[in-house]
């Protein structure tokens, strides 16, 4: 399990987040949701490594690893897919996904990242900065696959997207989930997250306002008062 307890966190003296508790457990979905500025990328900053919180704990599969160095975080598990995409765009398609790998079999990461993503395997020996919006973001979440997570950190990867990727990509997020993935995603189409989610939390100035299976949620309602008219 991914445990967040009582955390803080913010940039210099800018709080962000405050007495955060939030639970991931093994093979879940959980979807984190909220306004812009209610501080969800942030909280996947602390729960990658990239954020040091300023109080509160953070435990995986049972270990404390608060303020423990991503890297770390990552050989133990955790896979942080960031928003913006995250790729290498001067290296090409094939060199991104052996990048992904780190000490991994290069090959082996190529054919699972086709695997998941076929059009990718057309696009081996172009340079990634030259893909299209969707390809670089299948190629940003092929990292997903390349290195078999226990849990995936997911930051709104459908942002900018068509809505023909969009579908793509949740394809490719419920296919994680079903091989028993852990997902912590934070996602602007609140519909489509509470489909997919076992779990969701809501975020409004940087606290927990809500927790609880989607169900208990209101997505009209949600979007009215949090999300600004959102996506659904």
């Amino acid at each position: 399990m991914l445990e967040l307890t009582d955390v803080s966190a913010g940039y210099g003296e800018t709080a962000v987040l405050a007495d955060v508790s939030l639970w991931v457990p093994p093979q879940s979905v959980v979807a984190l949701l909220g306004a812009n500025g209610a501080g969800k990328t942030t909280l996947l900053r602390v729960a990658s490594g990239l954020l040091k919180p300023s109080a509160g704990r953070m435990s995986l599969d049972g270990a404390d690893v608060t303020g423990t160095a991503p890297h770390v975080l990552a050989s133990r598990g955790a896979c942080h897919v960031p928003e913006g995409r995250g790729i290498f765009p001067t290296l090409t398609v094939r060199d991104n996904l052996i990048v992904q790998a780190g000490d991994g079999d290069a090959d082996d990461a190529v054919e699972r990242a086709v695997s998941a993503f076929p059009i990718l395997g057309t696009k081996l020996g172009q340079l990634a900065g030259s893909l299209s919006g969707g390809q670089q973001q299948m190629l940003s979440l092929s990292r997903a696959y390349v290195t078999d997570p226990a849990y995936v950190l997911l930051d709104e990867v459908s942002m900018g997207l068509a809505p023909v990727v969009v579908d793509e990509i949740f394809e490719s997020l419920a296919t994680l989930a079903a091989q028993g993935c852990a997902l912590l995603l934070v996602e602007q189409y609140v519909a489509r997250a509470l489909e997919l989610a076992d779990y969701v939390y809501l975020l409004a100035r940087g606290r927990v306002e809500f927790a609880g299976e989607p169900g208990e949620l209101d997505a009209e309602r949600l979007m009215a008062r949090y999300m600004g008219g959102a996506h659904a």
